[in-house]
């Protein structure tokens, strides 16, 4: 049962108003579904538009930020529960093992970074979470086609493949979600 969910975002809002809009509307749901945010930790950019939202509509946000952002003025203060770790792959493990589902939303390298290593630790049994990227505006398109690609070129299996969702529809990802069977784990490595 989803109870909890890890939201990889970014420090930025982008340069299109509907990344905002999609995020207080993400924001707004998970609060009506009464589900717990755990996030980076960070007051700016997507990370503090949700965090903002969900606490605004009487939510529950967990921030977990590691020591050095958290020195340098990054943390929201305004949180449910704030978490200081040691560094980033530590702030990255928490969030997984807190979540019941990882969520990806338009963001960089790091937010890219966050959902990608949640699906390849699901895909060798280290993630037991179902993770989906939120694709406002398309944004997440070419991703996925390169998903189809590695597909279409045997570096991943169609079965895992489907493990990966991306849409625009929150009832869609929510449904994805409360539906998700972890991928079938390889157990044969004969070369």
């Amino acid at each position: 049962m989803l109870k909890r969910i890890a939201a990889y975002c970014g420090a930025s809002t982008g340069n299109q108003v509907i990344y905002q809009r999609s995020t207080i509307k993400l924001g707004h749901f998970l609060a009506a579904h009464n589900f717990e945010l755990v996030y980076g930790g960070g007051g700016v950019g997507l990370m503090g538009v949700l965090a903002q939202t969900v606490i605004g509509d009487g939510g529950v946000v967990h921030g977990i930020m590691p020591k050095e952002l958290a020195a340098r003025g990054a943390s929201d203060h305004h949180l449910t529960k704030l978490t200081i770790v040691d560094n980033m792959s530590e702030r990255k493990r928490l969030m997984m093992n807190l979540a019941d589902g990882c969520l990806a939303i338009p963001g960089g390298p790091g937010t890219l970074e966050e959902i990608s290593e949640a699906f390849s630790w699901a895909r060798i049994g280290d993630n037991v979470n179902p993770c989906a990227l939120f694709n406002v505006n398309h944004y997440f398109d070419p991703l996925a086609t390169f998903f189809d690609q590695m597909v279409a070129q045997g570096f991943l299996t169609a079965e895992h493949r489907s493990k990966l969702l991306f849409s625009d529809n929150l009832n869609s990802i929510f449904k994805f979600m409360e539906t998700y069977t972890a991928p079938t784990i390889r157990t044969n490595y004969e070369h």
